[in-house]
């Protein structure tokens, strides 16, 4: 049976993630330098990618920079492009009829509590969740387990009474590691990715209502479960 339905933030509820590169290229074109977006895929989905954008420019100015400064101006720039993105289609939708359907709602995002409440109060969205799980909670982000663990806990729900939606390969992957059904949604920076760890996958959410999701998968997850 399934009782709650865990969602991630970034590239599922709000376009996070392609503002956030585009504030890294404006910085690095500032300096007469390009930020190749195959250079940036290394950290989509985690603050913990391969790719160290403040370790790569000063290694390709070689020299050391006025970090305060650039990051006021990095933040200014990617607050301005947040706060022009609509939530991401269907995820609206999705909030509200987990809520109405009697579901209970909780968020699991490698971002700090902030940053997600932030948003989700512009949004208005805040009365869809029951419980918030973010890298302030936990010593080990995803695709390490532990953000998905804290959120069962939370919920006060089993791995084998919820539901993940994610975004991102090392989102799912920490979903599956956590023993969660996982449907994956890719956000529109890789779409096309192959995610072979998930259960279940959708365009977009704007697919197939939750309703008709859930008819989909539960016997998916049942047969899951039986294996």
């Amino acid at each position: 049976m399934v009782r709650a339905i865990i969602f991630d933030f970034d590239g599922l509820i709000l376009e996070t993630e392609e503002p956030t590169y585009q504030s890294w290229a404006e910085i690095f074109q500032s300096f007469g330098l390009s930020l190749p977006f195959s250079t940036w895929m290394a950290n989509v989905g985690t603050t913990q990618g391969d790719f160290d954008p403040q370790r790569e420019l000063e290694r390709l100015v070689n020299g050391s920079l006025d970090w305060e400064q650039i990051e006021t101006r990095r933040r200014e720039i990617e607050d301005r492009l947040i706060e022009a993105q609509p939530t991401l289609p269907g995820a609206s939708q999705y909030l509200h009829d987990a809520r109405r359907l009697g579901y209970k709602v909780g968020i699991a995002s490698n971002s700090p509590m902030e940053w997600v409440k932030k948003y989700m109060t512009r949004l208005s969205l805040m009365d869809c969740v029951d419980r918030f799980s973010t890298s302030d909670f936990v010593r080990h982000i995803k695709p390490d387990p532990e953000i998905y663990l804290n959120a069962l806990q939370a919920l006060e729900v089993s791995a084998s009474e919820a539901i993940a939606l994610e975004d991102s390969l090392i989102g799912v992957r920490a979903a599956r590691r956590a023993g969660i059904f996982c449907v994956a949604v890719p956000n529109p920076l890789i779409r096309g990715a192959t995610f072979d760890e998930a259960n279940f996958h959708l365009q977009s959410l704007e697919e197939m209502p939750l309703e008709s999701l859930l008819l989909r998968i539960l016997p998916l997850k049942t047969q899951e479960a039986a294996s």
